[in-house]
């Protein structure tokens, strides 16, 4: 066990079962180092200056150790952030937790990103390359945090602070940036569209799920939301006086499903009826409904939209109902994997003793806003398990799963695992080079 040191006002001993210390003065890691049988303190910072500048296993070694350092306070911010759930373009909260705890990093924070008011950019280092963790940190309406938001966050937050061992010394910068409401409107299109992310040489995001695996596979999706107006009439009086609005959202809703049997493998539609009428006895002349449309592509993605829109459109036609429909400008983009991004990830999340896959062998399709990311940066999304196979996200059974132990030491891996691949990057120029390449081939425009 390390030897207590002599009494000094600036240090602060934090972890004895890690040994290390901090300064109060201005929160500087101290690591321990045996010479002749004796524990000495000697700050992070010298250490990571003699190591050699092509020992990437010595700086991979201080990154797992600050992480280990950091756990308490990463299981604090993880834990206030599940209790607190916000929903998107409202987590206040979130945001200024972890502009707290990034700032005592000495990050410098950027607040309204992108036009954003709960979106955020702290950087450390300076000039390039530029390596960007993105946090998460909305919840779901009346479940909170089922799809672990709040690991995401911490797990960001904690590669970041490790990264900046790399930053130090290889030069560079890391910065995290934060992305609101992914689940209500993708944020990150919005902040694509605003060139939040176009310095960055890699983007970094690792999800909580019920597997370990360094890839998704992520569909492009549209948000279609259809009215239709008729008229109101006895329906047992004077039903011939009635346009019945109802029978045109069915009508619509069962040419859908004639449409599913002739779309590509891996296109998606559904969608649900949010007004169907008041009253049995009073003929429907409003009604509603919210359907998305999901593909592989994006030219796919838009020759569904006109086949979909068709369906309602003749609906309309064959009821006397008129119409009104809206697309979502925000378009979730199909997810752009960066393989040589992921297998670097994979060894990092191996050497941490989590075996994990580089895809999914059972194809779950879902979409995401880093998609978006991902067709402009060369990006990684990571899911790392928490929860047991059977156990789906956007459940209680999950939300309950995003704060237990399993949920943080997760977390803690992933952070871990990003921060390593982190230091790839910026420690050996031919990774960067590589995942520049396919970068360039995988968004190259076909012949």
């Amino acid at each position: 066990m390390l030897n207590k040191p002599r009494p000094n006002p600036y240090w602060r001993c934090i972890s004895l079962k890690s040994k290390t210390c901090i300064s109060k003065r201005k929160q500087t890691v101290f690591m321990p180092l045996q010479q002749n049988g004796k524990w000495y303190l000697r700050r992070v910072w010298d250490i990571i200056r003699s190591m050699s500048d092509n020992n990437l296993a010595n700086i991979k070694s201080a990154v797992i150790k600050m992480i280990d350092t950091e756990k308490g306070s990463l299981e604090e911010l993880s834990l206030k952030l599940h209790a607190n759930p916000e929903l998107g373009y409202q987590e206040y909260k979130a945001v200024e937790w972890l502009c707290e705890y990034l700032s005592r990093h000495n990050f410098s924070i950027e607040r309204n990103t992108g036009g954003l008011k709960t979106a955020f950019k702290a950087t450390f280092g300076q000039g390039k390359p530029v390596i960007g963790f993105l946090a998460e940190y909305d919840a779901l309406p009346q479940l909170g945090h089922a799809c672990g938001h709040n690991l995401i966050a911490t797990a960001a937050a904690g590669a970041a602070v490790a990264a900046r061992l790399a930053a130090k010394l290889y030069g560079g910068t890391v910065c995290l940036i934060g992305t609101p409401a992914e689940e209500l409107s993708g944020g990150k299109i919005q902040m694509v569209e605003k060139g939040v992310f176009k310095e960055l040489e890699a983007a970094l995001i690792a999800h909580p799920g019920n597997d370990d695996i360094a890839t998704t596979q992520a569909l492009a999706c549209v948000t279609l939301n259809v009215e239709y107006f008729g008229k109101e009439s006895h329906a047992a009086a004077h039903p011939d006086k009635g346009i019945n609005a109802l029978d045109a959202i069915v009508l619509a809703y069962t040419s859908l499903n004639s449409l599913r049997q002739h779309i590509e493998p891996g296109a998606r539609i559904h969608g649900i009826i949010t007004d169907g009428g008041k009253a049995a006895n009073i003929v429907p002349g409003h009604s509603a409904g919210t359907f998305l449309i999901r593909s592989q592509t994006l030219p796919y993605l838009r020759e569904l939209m006109d086949r979909v829109l068709d369906c309602f459109k003749s609906a309309a036609q064959a009821t006397g109902a008129r119409l009104e429909y809206r697309f979502d400008k925000s378009i979730y983009a199909p997810m752009n994997n960066n393989m040589a991004l992921a297998n670097l990830y994979v060894t990092n999340m191996d050497m941490l003793g989590r075996k994990t896959l580089l895809e999914d062998p059972e194809m779950n399709f879902g979409s995401t806003d880093m998609g978006n990311v991902s067709q402009i940066v060369p990006s990684l999304h990571g899911y790392y398990s928490i929860t047991r196979k059977e156990v789906s996200g956007h459940t209680e059974e999950f939300a309950s799963a995003a704060c237990s132990s399993n949920g943080i030491k997760g977390a803690l891996d992933a952070a871990k695992a990003m921060a390593m691949t982190a230091a790839d990057l910026l420690g050996n120029p031919a990774n960067l080079d590589k995942v520049r390449t396919e970068f360039q081939k995988s968004t190259r425009p076909s012949a």
